[in-house]
């Protein structure tokens, strides 16, 4: 976005000059929309796109930032071009008393590229992409398990990254409604975690009909 697409939190340093406690309606929905196709555009092909003023784009792309609601802008880089075309998940079990520990030294290996703590039968969730499963492997062997901190561990390697998109939105989801809910309409399937009431009526004739 030549016009817009700077990052930083602005001359003060601090998000939320202009939007403290914003409260995101449905032109900042849309603009996050259009922003997720292509954060590089510009404030006047924003504002078409949104269908409001070149002013009230800039002004409320600006709160938007300020706000915290957009973070920075990057790129994304198409990874097996430039030789990481191998990805894993390393599910870890970490020592409790160690948490500290672990952070700093996951901190210090700039080849993890997402860490998560998560709950279920591990504690941690580390995405790192490398060269080949050997580098994997020598990261693992060699580094995760030499880290006091770490109790286990259980290496996924990924073979297909089916879907990966830059964020989603409460949108998304509103859209997808009324087409689910009129196929299972049409079908007269239940929605999972829903129940069907019968009529008394009804269920006593079909117990007379059993009987």
């Amino acid at each position: 976005m030549s016009e817009i697409s700077r990052n930083g939190a602005g001359a003060s340093g601090q998000p939320g000059r202009i939007g403290i406690g914003l409260e995101l309606d449905a032109v900042h929905m849309k603009i996050l929309e259009v922003l997720r196709e292509n954060g590089r555009i510009s404030v006047s092909a924003l504002a078409e796109r949104v269908g409001i003023s070149r002013a009230n784009a800039y002004t409320r792309f600006e709160a938007l930032r300020a706000d915290g609601a957009i973070k920075r802008f990057t790129a994304e880089i198409d990874h097996v071009r430039t030789g990481l075309g191998i990805t894993a998940l390393i599910f870890v079990t970490v020592r409790q008393q160690m948490w500290k520990q672990f952070r700093a030294e996951l901190a210090r290996m700039p080849e993890v590229e997402y860490c998560a703590i998560t709950t279920g039968q591990h504690d941690a969730m580390i995405q790192v992409r490398m060269s080949d499963v050997a580098e994997v492997h020598a990261m693992v062997t060699d580094r995760l398990a030499n880290i006091p901190a770490v109790k286990a561990t259980e290496t996924v390697f990924i073979l297909d990254e089916v879907l990966r998109r830059p964020y989603v939105l409460p949108s998304d989801r509103d859209k997808a409604r009324p087409v689910r809910r009129a196929a299972q309409e049409a079908s007269g399937d239940v929605p999972l975690g829903k129940m069907r009431f019968v009529g008394a009526a009804e269920g006593r004739a079909a117990l007379r009909k059993d009987g």
